[in-house]
Protein backbone atom coordinates (compact mmCIF):
# COMPACT_ATOMS: atom_id res chain seq x y z
CA UNK A 1 0.00 0.00 0.00
CA UNK A 2 2.58 2.68 0.94
CA UNK A 3 6.34 2.75 1.64
CA UNK A 4 8.60 5.45 2.92
CA UNK A 5 12.48 5.98 3.90
CA UNK A 6 12.82 8.90 6.47
CA UNK A 7 17.08 9.12 7.83
CA UNK A 8 18.03 9.46 11.69
CA UNK A 9 20.91 8.69 14.06
CA UNK A 10 21.19 7.01 17.39
CA UNK A 11 23.54 7.53 20.08
CA UNK A 12 26.46 4.93 20.45
CA UNK A 13 28.46 6.89 23.20
CA UNK A 14 30.21 10.08 21.49
CA UNK A 15 28.97 8.55 17.64
CA UNK A 16 25.81 9.16 16.05
CA UNK A 17 25.47 5.99 13.40
CA UNK A 18 23.02 6.33 10.83
CA UNK A 19 19.74 5.06 10.94
CA UNK A 20 17.05 4.37 8.30
CA UNK A 21 13.99 4.26 9.65
CA UNK A 22 11.43 2.37 6.98
CA UNK A 23 7.95 2.27 7.15
CA UNK A 24 5.67 -0.14 4.99
CA UNK A 25 1.83 -0.15 5.29
CA UNK A 26 0.25 -3.37 4.13
CA UNK A 27 -2.97 -5.06 4.22
CA UNK A 28 -4.56 -6.85 7.05
CA UNK A 29 -5.42 -6.08 10.76
CA UNK A 30 -4.50 -2.92 12.44
CA UNK A 31 -1.47 -3.44 14.41
CA UNK A 32 1.90 -1.61 14.53
CA UNK A 33 5.24 -3.48 14.59
CA UNK A 34 8.53 -2.17 15.15
CA UNK A 35 11.60 -4.39 14.88
CA UNK A 36 15.75 -3.30 14.71
CA UNK A 37 16.74 -4.37 18.17
CA UNK A 38 14.47 -1.67 19.30
CA UNK A 39 14.68 -1.17 23.36
CA UNK A 40 12.09 -0.79 26.00
CA UNK A 41 11.79 3.39 24.62
CA UNK A 42 11.82 2.75 21.09
CA UNK A 43 8.89 0.28 21.30
CA UNK A 44 6.75 2.40 23.55
CA UNK A 45 7.06 4.93 20.49
CA UNK A 46 4.38 3.46 18.58
CA UNK A 47 1.48 4.72 21.48
CA UNK A 48 3.03 8.66 21.43
CA UNK A 49 3.49 8.34 17.84
CA UNK A 50 -0.21 7.46 17.41
CA UNK A 51 -1.52 9.80 19.72
CA UNK A 52 0.78 12.60 18.35
CA UNK A 53 -0.41 11.45 14.61
CA UNK A 54 -4.00 12.31 15.97
CA UNK A 55 -3.48 15.30 17.78
CA UNK A 56 -1.75 17.11 14.89
CA UNK A 57 -5.02 16.63 12.82
CA UNK A 58 -3.53 13.80 10.28
CA UNK A 59 -5.40 10.10 10.38
CA UNK A 60 -3.50 7.28 11.80
CA UNK A 61 -3.69 4.29 8.68
CA UNK A 62 -5.97 1.63 9.56
CA UNK A 63 -3.89 -0.96 8.45
CA UNK A 64 -0.75 -3.12 9.35
CA UNK A 65 2.20 -0.53 9.69
CA UNK A 66 5.41 -2.54 10.37
CA UNK A 67 8.61 0.09 10.96
CA UNK A 68 12.04 -1.37 10.44
CA UNK A 69 15.09 0.16 11.79
CA UNK A 70 17.75 -0.55 10.07
CA UNK A 71 20.94 -1.46 10.43
CA UNK A 72 19.29 -4.04 11.87
CA UNK A 73 21.88 -5.25 14.44
CA UNK A 74 22.55 -2.09 16.00
CA UNK A 75 20.67 -1.26 19.21
CA UNK A 76 18.36 1.62 19.20
CA UNK A 77 18.19 3.50 22.44
CA UNK A 78 15.72 6.44 23.13
CA UNK A 79 13.18 8.52 22.56
CA UNK A 80 15.10 10.33 19.64
CA UNK A 81 13.30 8.00 16.80
CA UNK A 82 9.26 9.33 17.80
CA UNK A 83 9.56 12.40 15.17
CA UNK A 84 11.09 10.31 12.01
CA UNK A 85 8.53 7.21 12.92
CA UNK A 86 5.87 10.00 12.48
CA UNK A 87 7.22 11.34 9.75
CA UNK A 88 7.44 7.55 7.44
CA UNK A 89 4.17 6.78 8.47
CA UNK A 90 2.69 9.83 7.18
CA UNK A 91 4.65 9.58 4.15
CA UNK A 92 4.25 6.26 3.77
CA UNK A 93 -0.11 6.85 4.21
CA UNK A 94 0.65 9.87 1.12
CA UNK A 95 -0.21 12.48 3.85
CA UNK A 96 2.67 14.05 3.10
CA UNK A 97 5.00 14.09 0.17
CA UNK A 98 7.82 12.07 0.86
CA UNK A 99 10.04 13.27 -1.83
CA UNK A 100 10.68 16.68 0.37
CA UNK A 101 12.62 14.36 3.15
CA UNK A 102 15.16 13.42 0.69
CA UNK A 103 17.65 16.18 1.94
CA UNK A 104 16.61 15.57 5.97
CA UNK A 105 17.87 14.10 8.90
CA UNK A 106 15.13 14.11 11.77
CA UNK A 107 15.18 13.42 15.33
CA UNK A 108 12.97 14.40 18.08
CA UNK A 109 10.73 12.98 21.24
CA UNK A 110 6.75 13.48 20.50
CA UNK A 111 4.79 14.25 23.16
CA UNK A 112 1.16 12.90 22.98
CA UNK A 113 -0.24 16.23 21.73
CA UNK A 114 2.10 16.75 18.88
CA UNK A 115 4.80 18.71 20.52
CA UNK A 116 8.37 18.36 19.86
CA UNK A 117 10.52 17.25 23.18
CA UNK A 118 14.46 17.74 23.33
CA UNK A 119 16.92 15.13 23.11
CA UNK A 120 20.56 14.46 24.28
CA UNK A 121 23.67 14.00 22.67
CA UNK A 122 22.55 17.04 19.59
CA UNK A 123 25.72 18.29 19.20
CA UNK A 124 27.29 14.60 17.84
CA UNK A 125 24.71 14.37 15.51
CA UNK A 126 24.63 17.69 14.02
CA UNK A 127 28.76 16.72 13.18
CA UNK A 128 27.87 13.50 11.62
CA UNK A 129 24.98 15.46 9.76
CA UNK A 130 26.99 18.21 8.36
CA UNK A 131 29.93 15.30 6.75
CA UNK A 132 26.44 14.01 4.80
CA UNK A 133 25.47 17.72 3.29
CA UNK A 134 22.09 16.82 4.51
CA UNK A 135 20.05 19.11 6.45
CA UNK A 136 18.74 18.72 10.60
CA UNK A 137 15.80 18.92 11.94
CA UNK A 138 15.45 18.57 15.45
CA UNK A 139 13.90 20.10 18.89
CA UNK A 140 13.93 24.13 18.81
CA UNK A 141 15.64 23.34 22.57
CA UNK A 142 18.40 21.84 20.75
CA UNK A 143 18.40 24.16 18.07
CA UNK A 144 21.25 26.35 19.78
CA UNK A 145 23.33 23.15 20.41
CA UNK A 146 23.73 21.73 16.94
CA UNK A 147 23.87 25.33 15.32
CA UNK A 148 27.25 25.99 16.60
CA UNK A 149 28.60 23.19 13.86
CA UNK A 150 29.58 25.85 10.80
CA UNK A 151 28.04 25.02 7.80
CA UNK A 152 25.09 22.87 8.94
CA UNK A 153 21.47 24.22 8.00
CA UNK A 154 19.42 23.34 11.23
CA UNK A 155 15.79 23.65 11.55
CA UNK A 156 14.73 23.99 15.32
CA UNK A 157 10.86 22.98 15.14
CA UNK A 158 8.11 22.94 18.05
CA UNK A 159 5.77 20.55 16.99
CA UNK A 160 5.21 17.68 14.34
CA UNK A 161 2.47 19.92 12.46
CA UNK A 162 5.07 22.48 11.79
CA UNK A 163 7.77 19.75 10.47
CA UNK A 164 4.71 18.92 8.09
CA UNK A 165 3.78 22.10 6.89
CA UNK A 166 7.39 23.17 6.02
CA UNK A 167 7.82 20.08 3.70
CA UNK A 168 4.43 21.10 2.17
CA UNK A 169 5.50 24.34 1.70
CA UNK A 170 2.79 25.92 3.17
CA UNK A 171 4.96 27.61 6.18
CA UNK A 172 8.29 27.55 5.24
CA UNK A 173 10.58 27.92 8.20
CA UNK A 174 14.32 29.64 8.48
CA UNK A 175 17.33 28.39 9.29
CA UNK A 176 17.94 28.46 12.71
CA UNK A 177 20.18 31.11 13.35
CA UNK A 178 21.76 31.45 17.05
CA UNK A 179 22.55 35.16 17.61
CA UNK A 180 23.93 35.17 21.20
CA UNK A 181 27.11 36.16 22.05
CA UNK A 182 29.92 33.01 22.18
CA UNK A 183 32.64 34.91 23.46
CA UNK A 184 34.78 32.62 25.71
CA UNK A 185 35.26 34.70 28.80
CA UNK A 186 37.07 34.65 32.21
CA UNK A 187 35.40 36.37 34.13
CA UNK A 188 33.08 33.86 36.13
CA UNK A 189 36.01 31.83 36.91
CA UNK A 190 37.80 32.29 40.66
CA UNK A 191 40.79 34.57 40.92
CA UNK A 192 43.81 33.58 42.23
CA UNK A 193 44.18 36.84 44.34
CA UNK A 194 42.11 35.02 46.87
CA UNK A 195 45.28 33.33 47.78
CA UNK A 196 47.17 34.69 49.87
CA UNK A 197 51.05 33.63 49.87
CA UNK A 198 52.04 29.75 49.24
CA UNK A 199 54.28 31.28 46.70
CA UNK A 200 55.91 27.84 46.27
CA UNK A 201 52.71 26.35 45.77
CA UNK A 202 51.54 29.15 43.59
CA UNK A 203 54.40 28.55 41.25
CA UNK A 204 53.74 24.79 40.97
CA UNK A 205 50.28 25.99 39.47
CA UNK A 206 51.63 27.99 37.09
CA UNK A 207 53.53 25.23 35.88
CA UNK A 208 50.95 23.07 36.21
CA UNK A 209 48.19 25.80 33.79
CA UNK A 210 51.25 26.04 31.42
CA UNK A 211 52.36 22.64 30.34
CA UNK A 212 49.57 20.73 31.23
CA UNK A 213 50.73 18.80 34.16
CA UNK A 214 49.59 16.93 36.95
CA UNK A 215 49.76 17.97 40.40
CA UNK A 216 49.83 16.86 43.91
CA UNK A 217 49.48 19.08 47.05
CA UNK A 218 49.91 17.94 50.66
CA UNK A 219 49.83 19.69 53.72
CA UNK A 220 47.69 20.42 56.87
CA UNK A 221 43.82 21.43 57.02
CA UNK A 222 43.36 24.68 55.72
CA UNK A 223 46.46 25.54 54.14
CA UNK A 224 44.85 26.00 50.84
CA UNK A 225 45.23 23.19 48.53
CA UNK A 226 41.67 23.14 47.68
CA UNK A 227 41.57 27.12 47.42
CA UNK A 228 44.52 26.84 45.04
CA UNK A 229 43.01 23.99 42.85
CA UNK A 230 39.91 25.82 42.23
CA UNK A 231 41.48 28.87 40.68
CA UNK A 232 43.74 26.96 38.30
CA UNK A 233 40.65 26.46 35.24
CA UNK A 234 41.02 30.62 35.47
CA UNK A 235 44.99 30.57 35.02
CA UNK A 236 44.52 27.97 31.83
CA UNK A 237 44.51 29.09 28.16
CA UNK A 238 40.89 28.73 26.78
CA UNK A 239 39.76 25.71 24.61
CA UNK A 240 40.47 26.04 21.03
CA UNK A 241 36.70 25.77 19.06
CA UNK A 242 37.60 22.05 18.06
CA UNK A 243 38.62 21.20 21.59
CA UNK A 244 35.31 23.34 22.74
CA UNK A 245 32.89 21.36 20.19
CA UNK A 246 34.26 17.91 21.79
CA UNK A 247 33.60 19.11 24.91
CA UNK A 248 30.48 20.29 24.63
CA UNK A 249 30.01 16.76 22.84
CA UNK A 250 30.39 14.82 25.57
CA UNK A 251 28.52 17.57 28.52
CA UNK A 252 25.57 16.63 25.29
CA UNK A 253 25.28 13.03 25.83
CA UNK A 254 25.52 13.14 29.77
CA UNK A 255 23.07 15.81 30.05
CA UNK A 256 24.55 18.33 31.68
CA UNK A 257 25.35 22.05 31.08
CA UNK A 258 28.74 23.24 30.40
CA UNK A 259 29.74 26.87 29.72
CA UNK A 260 30.94 26.84 26.17
CA UNK A 261 34.98 27.51 25.36
CA UNK A 262 36.05 26.75 28.90
CA UNK A 263 38.25 24.07 30.52
CA UNK A 264 35.94 21.45 32.38
CA UNK A 265 36.54 21.61 36.39
CA UNK A 266 35.45 18.14 37.86
CA UNK A 267 35.61 17.08 41.54
CA UNK A 268 34.09 14.20 42.17
CA UNK A 269 33.60 13.15 46.12
CA UNK A 270 35.46 10.42 47.93
CA UNK A 271 32.87 8.32 47.86
CA UNK A 272 32.88 7.87 44.36
CA UNK A 273 33.17 4.51 42.53
CA UNK A 274 35.34 3.53 40.03
CA UNK A 275 32.19 3.18 37.38
CA UNK A 276 31.43 6.70 38.00
CA UNK A 277 34.94 7.64 37.22
CA UNK A 278 35.38 6.46 34.20
CA UNK A 279 32.45 5.71 33.46
CA UNK A 280 29.82 2.71 32.66
CA UNK A 281 26.58 1.29 32.85
CA UNK A 282 24.68 -0.85 30.72
CA UNK A 283 24.79 1.31 27.86
CA UNK A 284 28.05 3.27 28.86
CA UNK A 285 27.90 6.86 29.66
CA UNK A 286 30.83 9.17 30.10
CA UNK A 287 32.39 9.18 33.65
CA UNK A 288 34.46 12.22 35.96
CA UNK A 289 37.40 11.09 33.79
CA UNK A 290 35.74 11.85 30.58
CA UNK A 291 33.94 14.86 31.84
CA UNK A 292 37.21 16.37 32.89
CA UNK A 293 38.58 15.73 29.59
CA UNK A 294 40.62 18.99 28.23
CA UNK A 295 39.98 20.22 32.06
CA UNK A 296 40.90 19.85 35.36
CA UNK A 297 39.85 16.27 37.51
CA UNK A 298 40.30 17.57 40.87
CA UNK A 299 40.81 14.88 43.49
CA UNK A 300 40.48 16.23 47.13
CA UNK A 301 41.11 14.38 50.31
CA UNK A 302 43.09 11.58 47.90
CA UNK A 303 43.63 8.95 49.77
CA UNK A 304 40.35 8.99 51.12
CA UNK A 305 39.21 7.21 48.46
CA UNK A 306 38.92 3.56 47.70
CA UNK A 307 42.68 2.28 46.70
CA UNK A 308 40.93 0.29 43.54
CA UNK A 309 39.39 3.34 42.42
CA UNK A 310 42.60 4.84 42.25
CA UNK A 311 44.02 2.37 40.42
CA UNK A 312 41.26 2.91 37.43
CA UNK A 313 43.01 6.29 36.71
CA UNK A 314 46.49 5.03 36.34
CA UNK A 315 45.79 3.54 32.58
CA UNK A 316 43.92 6.76 31.49
CA UNK A 317 46.48 9.04 32.72
CA UNK A 318 48.69 7.53 29.89
CA UNK A 319 46.49 6.22 27.50
CA UNK A 320 44.27 9.82 27.40
CA UNK A 321 41.23 7.63 26.76
CA UNK A 322 39.03 4.96 28.37
CA UNK A 323 37.68 1.99 26.67
CA UNK A 324 33.99 0.38 27.95
CA UNK A 325 33.99 -3.28 27.17
CA UNK A 326 29.81 -4.63 27.43
CA UNK A 327 29.01 -7.65 26.06
CA UNK A 328 27.18 -6.18 22.73
CA UNK A 329 28.97 -2.98 22.12
CA UNK A 330 32.29 -1.49 22.88
CA UNK A 331 32.74 2.27 23.62
CA UNK A 332 35.94 4.68 24.02
CA UNK A 333 35.59 7.74 25.85
CA UNK A 334 38.12 10.86 25.34
CA UNK A 335 39.79 11.49 28.52
CA UNK A 336 42.81 14.16 28.36
CA UNK A 337 42.17 15.36 31.53
CA UNK A 338 44.47 16.85 33.71
CA UNK A 339 44.74 15.62 37.48
CA UNK A 340 44.98 17.75 40.48
CA UNK A 341 45.08 16.11 43.96
CA UNK A 342 44.99 17.06 47.32
CA UNK A 343 46.06 15.49 50.66
CA UNK A 344 46.53 15.61 54.37
CA UNK A 345 49.99 14.24 55.87
CA UNK A 346 48.24 12.34 58.04
CA UNK A 347 44.56 10.91 59.00
CA UNK A 348 44.61 13.91 61.53
CA UNK A 349 46.21 16.23 58.91
CA UNK A 350 48.81 17.62 61.34
CA UNK A 351 51.94 15.44 61.11
CA UNK A 352 54.79 17.67 61.12
CA UNK A 353 53.29 20.33 63.42
CA UNK A 354 55.19 22.50 65.86
CA UNK A 355 52.87 22.33 68.61
CA UNK A 356 51.95 18.95 68.69
CA UNK A 357 48.84 18.46 67.61
CA UNK A 358 49.29 15.37 65.50
CA UNK A 359 48.62 11.61 67.32
CA UNK A 360 49.26 9.28 64.40
CA UNK A 361 51.91 6.70 64.88
CA UNK A 362 54.31 5.82 62.19
CA UNK A 363 52.78 2.76 61.54
CA UNK A 364 49.12 4.93 60.89
CA UNK A 365 50.94 7.24 58.54
CA UNK A 366 52.49 4.44 56.48
CA UNK A 367 48.89 3.21 56.27
CA UNK A 368 47.70 6.29 55.67
CA UNK A 369 50.13 6.97 52.37
CA UNK A 370 50.51 3.58 51.20
CA UNK A 371 46.73 4.36 49.94
CA UNK A 372 48.42 5.75 47.24
CA UNK A 373 50.36 3.45 44.97
CA UNK A 374 54.02 4.14 43.62
CA UNK A 375 53.04 3.85 40.34
CA UNK A 376 49.83 6.20 40.66
CA UNK A 377 52.46 8.64 41.98
CA UNK A 378 54.84 8.27 39.35
CA UNK A 379 52.21 9.89 37.04
CA UNK A 380 51.68 13.08 39.03
CA UNK A 381 54.10 15.22 37.51
CA UNK A 382 54.17 18.01 40.06
CA UNK A 383 54.38 16.87 43.78
CA UNK A 384 54.24 20.20 46.00
CA UNK A 385 54.06 20.65 50.09
CA UNK A 386 51.76 23.05 51.10
CA UNK A 387 52.88 24.90 54.78
CA UNK A 388 50.73 25.73 57.24
CA UNK A 389 50.07 30.23 56.63
CA UNK A 390 51.79 32.05 58.80
CA UNK A 391 49.42 34.83 60.56
CA UNK A 392 51.06 37.45 59.05
CA UNK A 393 50.45 35.74 55.23
CA UNK A 394 46.58 35.88 56.35
CA UNK A 395 46.64 39.11 57.83
CA UNK A 396 48.22 40.62 54.91
CA UNK A 397 46.82 43.12 53.09
CA UNK A 398 49.13 43.01 50.04
CA UNK A 399 47.37 41.93 47.20
CA UNK A 400 48.54 39.16 45.51
CA UNK A 401 48.96 38.33 42.12
CA UNK A 402 45.84 37.91 40.22
CA UNK A 403 44.64 35.11 38.03
CA UNK A 404 44.89 37.63 34.71
CA UNK A 405 48.61 38.38 35.47
CA UNK A 406 49.35 34.80 36.45
CA UNK A 407 47.64 33.90 32.80
CA UNK A 408 49.31 36.33 31.01
CA UNK A 409 52.81 34.33 31.38
CA UNK A 410 51.11 31.15 31.17
CA UNK A 411 49.61 31.95 27.91
CA UNK A 412 53.20 33.35 26.74
CA UNK A 413 55.10 29.59 27.62
CA UNK A 414 51.51 27.80 25.78
CA UNK A 415 51.81 29.91 22.37
CA UNK A 416 55.71 29.36 22.65
CA UNK A 417 55.02 25.40 22.66
CA UNK A 418 51.79 25.57 20.54
CA UNK A 419 54.37 26.90 18.15
CA UNK A 420 57.23 24.98 18.37
CA UNK A 421 55.50 21.30 18.55
CA UNK A 422 51.42 22.20 18.17
CA UNK A 423 50.72 20.56 21.32
CA UNK A 424 51.29 21.49 25.17
CA UNK A 425 54.17 19.85 26.82
CA UNK A 426 52.58 16.99 28.64
CA UNK A 427 51.76 15.44 25.31
CA UNK A 428 55.72 15.27 24.14
CA UNK A 429 56.53 11.97 23.36
CA UNK A 430 60.37 10.61 24.51
CA UNK A 431 61.54 11.07 21.09
CA UNK A 432 59.73 14.51 20.73
CA UNK A 433 61.76 15.13 24.35
CA UNK A 434 64.72 14.55 22.31
CA UNK A 435 64.36 17.42 19.96
CA UNK A 436 62.79 20.21 22.53
CA UNK A 437 64.37 19.33 25.47
CA UNK A 438 67.38 17.94 24.57
CA UNK A 439 69.65 17.96 27.77
CA UNK A 440 73.04 19.68 27.82
CA UNK A 441 75.91 17.95 29.07
CA UNK A 442 75.83 19.84 32.54
CA UNK A 443 72.34 18.97 32.88
CA UNK A 444 72.69 15.13 31.75
CA UNK A 445 75.45 15.16 34.70
CA UNK A 446 72.49 16.35 37.07
CA UNK A 447 70.24 13.73 36.13
CA UNK A 448 72.68 11.14 36.28
CA UNK A 449 73.45 12.33 39.71
CA UNK A 450 69.36 12.47 40.68
CA UNK A 451 68.53 9.51 39.06
CA UNK A 452 71.25 8.00 41.13
CA UNK A 453 69.74 9.21 44.60
CA UNK A 454 66.03 9.48 43.66
CA UNK A 455 66.08 5.90 41.74
CA UNK A 456 63.27 7.48 39.04
CA UNK A 457 61.58 5.17 36.78
CA UNK A 458 62.00 5.65 32.60
CA UNK A 459 58.56 7.85 33.01
CA UNK A 460 59.53 9.70 36.06
CA UNK A 461 62.68 10.88 34.23
CA UNK A 462 60.95 12.24 30.96
CA UNK A 463 57.70 13.83 33.10
CA UNK A 464 60.86 16.02 34.88
CA UNK A 465 62.52 16.83 31.16
CA UNK A 466 58.87 17.88 30.46
CA UNK A 467 57.87 19.91 33.48
CA UNK A 468 61.47 21.65 33.07
CA UNK A 469 61.22 21.95 29.87
CA UNK A 470 57.79 24.07 30.66
CA UNK A 471 59.65 25.86 33.76
CA UNK A 472 62.12 26.92 30.86
CA UNK A 473 59.51 28.20 28.52
CA UNK A 474 58.00 30.25 31.25
CA UNK A 475 61.44 31.34 31.83
CA UNK A 476 61.76 32.43 27.68
CA UNK A 477 64.74 30.09 27.21
CA UNK A 478 65.06 28.19 24.14
CA UNK A 479 67.61 25.97 25.32
CA UNK A 480 67.39 24.20 29.37
CA UNK A 481 69.37 25.31 31.77
CA UNK A 482 70.45 23.39 34.78
CA UNK A 483 68.34 25.90 37.11
CA UNK A 484 65.39 24.78 35.01
CA UNK A 485 65.81 20.95 35.72
CA UNK A 486 67.12 21.61 39.65
CA UNK A 487 63.63 23.47 40.12
CA UNK A 488 61.61 20.14 37.80
CA UNK A 489 63.18 17.52 40.29
CA UNK A 490 62.42 19.55 43.21
CA UNK A 491 58.67 18.54 42.73
CA UNK A 492 59.12 14.71 42.77
CA UNK A 493 59.76 11.97 45.55
CA UNK A 494 57.48 14.09 47.94
CA UNK A 495 56.19 11.11 49.27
Amino acid sequence: MGFAQIISRTSVGLQAPEIMVEVHLSGGLPALTVVGLPEAAVRESKDRVRSAILNSGFQFPQCRVTINLAPADLPKEGSRLDLPIAMGILMASGQVDSRAANHYEFLGELALNGDVRPIYGALSVASMVKKTGRQLVLPLANASEAARINGLQVYGVQSLLQVCEHLQGKNVMSAYFDNKPRAMSYSNLLDLADVKGQYRARRALEIAAAGGHSLLLMGPPGSGKTLLASRLPGIMPLLSEEQALEVASIYSIAQQPYEFGLRPFRAPHHTASGVALVGGGSSPKPGEITLAHQGVLFLDELPEFDKRVLEVLRQPLEGKEVVISRAAKQVTFPADFQLVAAMNPCPCGYDGDTGGRCKCSSDIIMRYKSKLSGPLLDRIDLHVQVPAMPLQDIQSVQPSESSAIVRSRVLQAYNIQVNRQAKANYALKPSELDLVAKPSEAVLQLMQQVQAKLQLSARAYHRVLRVARTIADLDGSADLQVHHVTEAVGYRGML
